[in-house]
């Protein structure tokens, strides 16, 4: 019997065709298309088996996770089919669309501030670890410095798209959240098709993009987008894969995310648009076609009170 777990990963592959690449190709991966909407199945499946697998989590126990929304959901989702509390400390930065998905699939939710760094008692992954060890039964899922997640990446996200292109891959453009994607991918990448080069899509204001760069840290600034970009390395960020990185304002990730419904069709997120301004801008350095993958990895119907509300962009001070 086919379940919803069983829908997780094998997500299709579309060529973007309205958008300016230059001389190249650019293909995203609709991992909106998993059962939750997001890319974060993958990981939040299989950290909840290696979990259970090493009995770290058992019958009746809690899954509490710091996310930006979408391993959330996803951990939720999967908990209730297994039976398990699922207790989620959220930035309040996120989208009202993200927080009522996240109530609605049955986790409890715990808001805190988005302008504090990592350390600070209400930085999201500080409270996760302090509220997780005051439950009984409960387990911090640690998406940042958890195996299991770029292992699922590894296992499937990898080889899926060197498959679906052919084994013909010339960059894969990603960005980084928890950096299991970009670990995961990357590692695959690196040993089936060496060819391949790893562009980091990162926000304006992430630290991550001057790191690869410049070999230098800056100071972290704020930005607008979810779920990707980050004010520290991440344990699962192995940042030694990336060739090159690019940083994207936020009017530019929300304009290119516009675009690409009106474009091609593609109710993306605001991750993705950074994702895809990134593949645009490296697109148009090459000199000769290049074929070039990225993901669509979210839905943009997580984001219809930001990302699509006119209102809200002219506050913003954009003019789209």
């Amino acid at each position: 019997m086919t379940t919803v777990l069983d829908m997780i990963g094998r997500t299709p592959l579309v060529e973007i065709t309205g958008l300016d690449t230059g001389p190249c190709r650019l293909f995203a991966k609709l991992e909106s298309s998993n059962p939750s909407g997001s890319i974060k199945d993958r990981p939040a499946r299989s950290m909840m088996e290696a979990a259970e697998a090493q009995g770290r989590l058992k019958p009746g126990g809690t899954v509490v996770e710091a996310t930006a929304g979408n391993t959330g959901v996803a951990l939720a989702l999967i908990a209730a089919r297994k039976g398990y509390r699922t207790v989620l400390v959220v930035p309040d930065k996120m989208s009202d669309e993200k927080i009522a998905h996240l109530r609605a699939v049955g986790a409890e939710v715990v808001m805190t501030r988005s302008d504090v760094e990592k350390g600070h008692p209400e930085y999201y992954q500080d409270m996760a670890v302090a509220l997780a060890a005051t439950i009984p039964g409960a387990l911090y899922m640690d998406q940042f410095a958890n195996p299991a997640n770029p292992a699922a990446h590894e296992a499937t996200t990898g080889p899926e798209i060197l498959e679906q292109m052919d084994g013909d891959l010339d960059a894969f453009v990603c960005g980084v959240g928890s950096g299991g994607t970009l670990s995961g991918v990357g590692r695959y990448l690196r040993a089936h098709s060496p060819k391949t080069k790893i562009v980091l899509a990162d926000p304006v204001g992430s630290i991550l993009a001057d790191l690869v760069n410049t070999g230098r840290s800056s100071t972290p600034g704020s930005w607008k987008v979810e779920g990707i970009g980050e004010d520290f390395v991440p344990p699962n960020c192995d940042l030694s894969l990336v060739d090159e990185a690019f940083s994207i304002s936020d009017e530019e990730s929300f304009r290119t995310a516009r675009e690409v419904l009106l474009r091609d069709g593609i109710l993306a997120g605001t991750s993705s648009g950074t994702l895809l301004a990134a593949a645009m801008r490296w697109c148009r350095k090459q000199n000769e076609p290049k074929r070039v993958v990225t993901f669509v990895c979210d839905s943009g119907a997580k984001y219809f009170s930001k990302l699509f509300n006119d209102e809200w962009i002219r506050a913003q001070g954009w003019r789209f």
